[in-house]
Parts: structure tokens; sequence; C-alpha cells
């Protein structure tokens, strides 16, 4: 057989001495093929070896790059997941702890920890120590007997309220600086839409009269994010407002994040969070005069970048890092302007995207997929209730959501914005985007937020731990609990409360109010307002897409009922009076054809009462008189920023040449020919019992116009009590910073109320020097007030009269308060809590006498203004505003410690504000609220009864 077969070789039979002699033949030629194979085999082996052996030698002998060590690092790096280090509860002291500052034990405090969703409430300590929250509850008695006595400060709480420091999850803080000035604001770059490189850091103004401001509202840590004119428009800082000895913006820092220094932290012992800034839609789309599809194609192409180098990275180094440098010789794969942006497709930056509509959220949504990475939250985002289910497909996990209370319409993409979307998308964080909204008062988004129907325990979330914990933060801050940040608020009041006020708040445990400045609260104040019953118009909202009915319905009966009445208020000849209070269980008021008919017990009432009725029960609300709103373009535009939909400005003679067909520079425009009815923001006022609005022509110079008095509720300028008073008063601003200068519009004004106008403009300014007409100044600045008063002095004594001048704004009006009472002049403040957005305004805090309310002054504007019996108003500043009015009106009596009495509270937005511009008609609107009185964030607006239309509007 064939042995190349494998079979056994067969040998012929030989005569035996053959056969030895052939055997060993036999056996040699056997032994000689065996000796071949394993040669073979061996020679094989060798081979191989060999061959192995020169690849690891061509593999070791490839030099490793002089750097090597760096670039390993750099590789371990690349894929470390941010957080804190696993021992970070374990420390003794914060990183931002002042030596010196001494241990503080707040005792006897009603502690909300934010833990537990928000349910969790204490009643016992809290003990500040180093920095950090040392104990909460009953504390260990060996913490306390291990401090020396003079090292410690104890703060009795009597029963107050405690919660964790407010973190402000979208602010421009500090790179939008107060008063604005040219030379402060770094917010926004016009470089190009895509910046991932830019550093809030590297403009923040430690100089910003807001930082002092928003501490005194109970805010301790802001997330302070570049602008929305780029689709990355950034890289942003959280930062600790409280000042410090070094005076630095570094210094401010929460802690650093990572960049390219490793020597700002140990990266190795644990990665820090980033925090990086996008928008899309129309703020990038109009800076860069783009689209929406160029907006997208701009974020597509730098995550492209981006991807690609990543992929370069980890392939680089997934052969570095076995030794493997074949093929690597240059330099570690990277872009330092890109590394930011590559490391959000690492997992290692939160992504805060400032995002309105649908259709811009779904494209970020797409995009998150295709490049794999994720969005901490959408900011702004006025849309994102109606589309849930597009959020929940973001990559990762769906994005938080950061949004304003009510502040909404300003422009197309917040038309469909509701004060329902915090209730519908529950887990949510409120923002100022400060200066937008003055963060000193964020906390009253959360109380405006949970007045329309968000839980309470979520509402206080909103503006603490959940914010804290977007930012990636909740393991130092946002909450109270034993190792955490020693950021702390004491109120005076509930937090939910209207007009709640820190009696003090600590930062790193250091106290930072001086002489906190605060009055006892009523005691129903101290608990969590009850909120009114929205669910039919959360329901409506959602039915129609954000944009739900907003006339109101008008009763089919002629007599309607309202029954458990608490009090009738009625206005009479510029004064707010009592017109029914029950003494012992709530009383009836009865309404025929708009009129109040009767008011008393039932046994009073009963003869209306038998007839065929409508029957409201208002379960102890009250009825009072309807509010009147000012100084917005209320009735004149529906979306601020879409001209489309707005009457426009006035042309100014000062600053433009005005056509000869209208009059030139002596025409005069009035608001009633640009009103615009049933406008959401004037329906939405209407509702919460704004029903009368006061309007003068859109100004951006000097000259205005003649302001307008109209009902929120009319279909048109022509429906019955459509308008209240046809023209009110002339109204002209006098500001800085414009052209011509001040002083040339003063001379301006003189020139006018002497007699030198024709025309138009000269009727009107001879009826303002003739006393018949008020003149309304708006204007900020004291010394310009001073001037203005200078004025209205001179022009009396020349023609014997009494001049009716009305300072609107009016941010200064205080320094001057005596002098105003004196000279017989109003102030309509406007906004009713002070803000130094602009370098005139500023004095309402580093004045001799400032009046920023409590906790940093006793007083407020209004009470030191009505101390010297000058006769003041509030109005507000933007349309959307108005709706707040009843709120704004009952936190300025509060703020005054009791001075007003609740009808003198109601005549600052109705009778004080007719008796100073004039009106000679009756704005007899009564609004009936369900649940309290109309002041009240528990309170809801069932019905205005209208006397004047002859009708009553269930709402």
């Amino acid at each position: 057989m064939d042995v190349d077969k494998g079979h056994p070789v067969s040998t012929p039979i030989l005569p035996v001495a053959a056969g030895k002699q052939q055997a060993k033949k036999v056996i040699l030629h056997r032994t000689n093929v065996w000796k071949l194979s394993i040669a073979a085999i061996v020679l094989l082996a060798v081979s191989q070896w060999t061959l192995i052996q020169s690849r690891v030698d061509l593999k070791t002998s490839v030099r490793a790059p002089v750097h090597a060590d760096q670039i390993l690092d750099k590789c371990r790096l690349l894929n470390v997941r941010p957080g804190p280090p696993e021992d970070f509860s374990l420390r003794e002291h914060s990183d931002r702890f002042v030596p010196g500052t001494k241990a503080t034990l707040i005792k006897n405090a009603k502690i909300w920890t934010g833990k537990l969703n928000g349910l969790e409430v204490l009643q016992g300590d809290v003990l500040l120590q180093n920095g950090l929250i040392k104990g909460v509850g009953i504390i260990d008695k060996a913490a306390l007997t291990s401090i020396r006595a003079e090292d410690l400060v104890e703060v009795d709480a009597n029963g107050a309220w405690v919660s964790p420091g407010i973190v402000d999850m979208h602010s421009h803080l500090a790179v939008t600086s107060l008063p604005l000035l040219g030379g402060s604001q770094d917010g926004n770059s016009f470089k190009g839409p895509v910046l991932p490189w830019l550093r809030a850091l590297d403009g923040l103004n430690t100089r910003d009269d807001a930082y002092r401001l928003s501490i005194s509202g109970g805010v301790t840590t802001a997330l302070v994010l570049p602008g929305s004119a780029n689709a990355i428009g950034g890289q942003g800082i959280l930062i600790k407002l409280r000042p410090t000895a070094e005076r630095s913006p570094t210094s401010m820092l929460l802690e650093n994040p990572y960049s390219t220094n490793t020597s700002e932290y140990d990266p190795h012992r644990a990665f820090r969070f980033r925090q990086m800034k996008h928008a899309c839609g129309e703020n990038p789309d109009r800076v860069y005069s783009g689209t929406r599809m160029d907006t997208t194609w701009a974020f597509r192409q730098a995550y492209n970048k981006a991807r690609e180098i990543k992929i370069a990275q980890d392939e680089y180094c997934a052969k570095a890092l076995e030794g493997d440098w074949t093929g690597l010789a240059g330099q570690f794969p990277e872009d330092y302007q890109w590394e930011a942006l590559v490391d959000v497709l690492r997992g290692r930056v939160k992504v805060h995207n400032h995002c309105y509509e649908s259709v811009d959220l779904d494209d970020m949504v797409r995009i998150t997929n295709e490049f794999q990475f994720s969005i901490a939250a959408f900011h702004h985002a006025h849309e994102t209730y109606l589309v849930p289910e597009t959020l929940k497909k973001a990559h990762g996990h769906p994005p938080a959501i950061a949004l304003f209370a009510t502040n909404a319409r300003y422009k197309r993409e917040s038309y469909r914005g509701s004060e329902f979307a915090p209730r519908i998308l529950a887990n949510n964080s409120l923002q100022s985007d400060h200066p937008v909204l003055d963060s000193r008062f964020l906390l009253y988004e959360a109380q405006q937020a949970h007045y329309y129907g968000l839980d309470a325990n979520l509402a206080l979330l909103s503006v603490t731990g959940t914010p804290a914990q977007i930012i990636g933060q909740d393991h130092r801050v946002g909450f109270i609990e034993k190792g955490y940040d020693g950021d702390l608020v004491l109120w005076d009041s509930h937090p939910l409360a209207l007009g709640a006020t820190p009696q003090e708040v600590w930062i790193d445990g250091i106290p930072q109010i001086t002489t906190p400045h605060v009055h006892k609260k009523p005691e129903q104040l101290q608990h969590v307002p009850k909120t009114p019953n929205f669910d039919e118009e959360v329901a409506k909202t959602l039915q129609y897409n954000g944009l739900p009915p907003l006339l109101p319905d008008r009763s089919d009966k002629d007599t309607v009922v309202f029954t458990n009445v608490s009090e009738v208020l009625t206005r009479e000849m510029h004064k707010i009076h009592a017109l029914f209070t029950p003494q012992a269980s709530p009383g009836v008021v009865v309404v025929q054809g708009g009129v109040v008919v009767c008011a008393g017990s039932d046994t009073a009432c009963d003869s209306f009462m038998r007839q065929e009725a409508r029957h409201i029960d208002l379960q102890g609300g009250s009825i009072s008189p309807g509010l009147m709103s000012f100084g917005s373009p209320l009735g004149l535009q529906e979306i601020q920023a879409e001209a489309d939909t707005a009457d426009g400005y006035v042309l100014d003679p000062l600053l433009a040449d005005v056509p000869d067909i209208i009059g030139g520079d002596r025409a005069v425009i009035h608001a009633i020919d640009g009103l615009q009815f049933t406008t959401r923001d004037a329906l939405l006022a209407y509702r919460s019992g704004v029903t009368g609005g006061i309007t003068a022509p859109k100004a951006s110079g000097f000259l205005a116009g003649v302001s307008t008095a109209f009902s929120t509720s009319a279909l048109h300028s022509l429906e019955k009590g459509a308008i209240i008073q046809k023209d009110v008063a002339l109204h002209v601003s006098v500001f800085h910073g414009g052209f011509p200068s001040v002083s040339t519009q003063v001379a301006t004004l003189r020139r006018l109320l002497k007699g030198h106008g024709k025309g138009a403009l000269g009727h009107w300014f001879a009826k303002v020097s003739g006393g018949k007409v008020p003149l309304v100044i708006d204007v900020h600045n004291a010394d310009t007030i001073a001037s203005l008063l200078r004025l209205k002095k001179e022009i009396e004594e020349e023609r014997d009269v009494q001049l009716k001048f009305v300072f609107s704004g009016a941010t200064e009006a205080h320094l001057l308060a005596k002098e105003i009472a004196e000279a017989g002049a109003g102030v309509i403040l406007a906004p009713s809590r002070p803000f130094p957005l602009a370098w005139e305004q500023r004095r309402m805090r580093v004045a001799a006498i400032p009046l920023p309310g409590p906790p940093l002054s006793e007083q407020n504007s209004v009470a030191v203004l009505r101390a010297e019996n000058v006769t003041v108003a509030l109005g507000v500043s933007e349309a959307w505003q108005a709706r707040n009015t009843r709120f704004d009106v009952g936190w300025a009596a509060l703020e005054a410690g009791g001075s007003f009495n609740k009808h003198e509270a109601i005549a600052l937005a109705t009778v004080n504000l007719e008796k100073l511009l004039g009106m000679h008609k009756c704005h007899d609107d009564l609004v009936a609220t369900v649940g309290g009185n109309l002041f009240d964030l528990s309170s809801k607006v069932a019905a205005i009864i209208s006397p004047r239309r002859g009708l009553v509007d269930i709402l």
C-alpha cells in the first residue's frame, strides 16, 4: 500500500541472510524518513517562529513619540465618565471654605430638604461648618460641643421655613451685566454660527450690580450661559454669587470644569462636567440671515467635524494603549478649537439648548440620534408641552425643560407658550434668563407655576434640586443634606407664598445679608397656598395646540347670584370702600343687567333670589373693583417682536423728519387709532381681573402721543363699552443714552409748554399748560425728575395754573418723594419692583436712600412715596405682564409691612391711576374671585360684573 496514503509497508519473503541485510536497509530507510519528517517539522516551526518574531521585532522597533507618556495619559482619560469622587460626601471642608468663617446653628426651623422628591420636611436644626452642612434635623451633641462658643453663631428660626439655596439654571448674570452699558455686554459673539471654544468665564464681570440683588432673592448658584445668537455659542460656567476676597471671576466658580489644563484639578480621580450653550430657531437665523435649514446644517457640520476627531482619537488610542505605535507617527489627533464639542460626544458636557418650536425640537432630537449625544435641557422651550413624545426620542434620555411661568408671546416662537406647561411637563426647571427677568425673583416663577397647578414639591424643586440635577451638581447643591454645600435660605413665609422674602441667605456657610429687613407675615402665608382648579383650562390648552379660546362666556341669565361671598369692595369718587362685609357668615350678591342690586345676607336678598338666575359659589371669595393696566403696549400688539402684528413706533420729531402729510413735526398720534382688540395678552389680563387698559402710542424717542383707555375683553372699538375714554393724557419720554441730550429734551418741553408749539402738537400742549390734561413723562433718573419739577414750577408761576405732571417708570422717584409731593405731581412705578437695567435706574441700590425693598431695605418705593402723600400707582413694562397686576399689587402691599390696608392696595391699580390720569369716565367693572380675594395666590377669577356694559362675563 502507498505510504503516501498512510498504509503499512509490505516486504517480500527472502532467504534469511539476505533478509537480515535487507532488513537493515529497510530499518535505515525508515529511520531516515522519520528524521527527514522531524527535520521538516522543526524547520517549519522555526520558520513560523522567525516570522512571528520578526513581526514582534518590527512592532517593537517603531519608536514611540517623545511625549508618549502624555499621549497615553490623554488616551486613558478619553472615556472617563464625569461625576464627583466616590468619597466626595465624606469631605470635611468645602473647597470654597473661607478660613475664619464661624459655624452657624439654625435652630427651630421647618426644613424643606428637597429630598424624597421634595416631600421631606423636618422640624429641627441645621448646622453649617467649614462651608458645609454638617447636620440636619437633630444635631449630634458631640458635633456642637467640639465647637468653641466664640466660634458658633446661633440663629433662632422661630419655626420659619428653611430651603436650599436657589439654583438659576439659565442666567446671563455678569456677561450681560447691569446697568446695561456698551462695554459690559459679553453675552454674544458675532464671529460665526458655531463657536464651541468660547467660554462665558472669559467675559464674567465681577462688578455687576445684580449680584447682591439676586442673592437677596435667595439665589446662591447660577449657570451663566453665553447668549443665543449662535447655533453653538460657547461654554457656560457655574458660579456662586457671593463676593470673594480675591474679587476675580475664577474665584466665583462653583468648581473649575475640566479643560486641557489638568493642573486645575486631578481628572484621573474624578472628571467634571462642562456646560455648553446651543440655540436653534429664530435667534441664530436672524443674526446670520439664515433659515432653520442653514442652522441645522451648521449643527450637523460641526458635529461631523467633532465626530471625525473623536473617531481618529479612538483609533489612535486603541493602538497606542496596546503599545503598537505602528503608523502613529506625529501628534495625538486633536484640535484645540473643537475639543469641547468632542467632549459632548463623549458625554462629558451638559448641553443647554435654547429651542422653542416643535420643528426646532424635532430637528435637535434627530441630530442627537445622528451623532449620539444627549441634551441636558431645552431652554425657553415654549412648545415642549405639546410634543412630549418627540422629546422621549432624544438620544440617551429625554431632555429636561427650563421654562418661564407666564412670560410668552414676545415673539412668534413663544406665541403658544402656556402658563400650564410646567404642570403638564411636571419634571422641569424654571429659569430667569436674567436680565430678561430679574433673577432676584426666580422664586416667583415657581410660585406662579404652583398657582397654575404644578405640585408644591415639584414647584420648589424646579428652582433648587431639579436644576442642580440637570447641571450635574446634585451631589453638592440644591438639597439640604449632610455633606452638601452650606447654601441655605431662611424665609419669612412659606417659599411658595406671594412675596416670600429671605430673612438670611448663606452661601458656603457665610451669611450674605448684613442687616436683613423683614416684616412679620400673616399666618396664612406660612403654609402652602391652595391652588385653584384649572383642569378645564389645561384640557383646552392641549386640545387647541396651545391657543385655547379666551373670550369669556356671557351669562345667559339676566340675574346672577353670587353666594358665599366674604367681602364686596367698590370704587366711588377715587376711593375704594366696602359695600358689604359679612360679620358672621358669607353673604350673597345679586346682579341684574350687570348692576349689583343687593349685597347682604340670604334674608336681605331673598326677594331677588327667587327669580330665575345663574348661581355662582365663590367659596369664601370676594368681589372687588376691576384693575387697570398701564405702561405697556397692551392692545397695540399681538406679538411684540413681529411687526406685522403690532401698531409700530411713532416717528419722533427730535429724531426724524415726520412726513408733512400727517402734519410734520406738529403731528400728534392717538393710541385709539391703532388699538387691536382680542389680543391674547389683553384677554389673559381680563381673565386675571384686569378689566381695563391705558395705552399710549409706542415711542422710541421723545414724543409718544395721546393715550386711550379701553376694555380688555371687547371684540372691537365700536362695541358698547369698548372705549372707556377716547383720549386720556399726553405722553413724552425724557431719558439718557439717546439722541438728543436730556437738556435738549427738557428745553423742547419748555418751549412747547410756553406756547410755541403749532398745529395739533401746539393744541395738546396748550391743554397741558392750561392744567386740563395730564402730561405723563416716562423718566427714571432722579436728576432729570428734579429738572422737570423746576420746569413745572417755572411754567406754573408764569401762567398761574397748576400743571398735572405724572412721572411713569420713576425708579429713582423715591429720592425726591418730598419734592414731588410739594409740586403736586404723581408717580406710576413701572415696574413695581425696581431693577437697575439702565444707568439711570441704578440708584435704587446705591443711593443714600436705597430702596430695593426687603430684605435689603425696610420699605419699598411705594411706601416711601405714599408716606410723603404722593399719589402713587403701579404699572408694567411689557404687555404679557398685565395679567400679573393683581399679584404685583399684593406683593407691593406685603413689602410695605402693613402700612397699606386692602382698600389702599387696590387703589394702586384702580382709582389712583384714574386720578393721576384725569380720567373722568368711571371704570366700574367688578371682579368676582373664587377661594380668596383678588391678591391671593389661592384665588381664581370666576366672573366679571360690568355695569357699564350691562353684563356678567363667566370665566
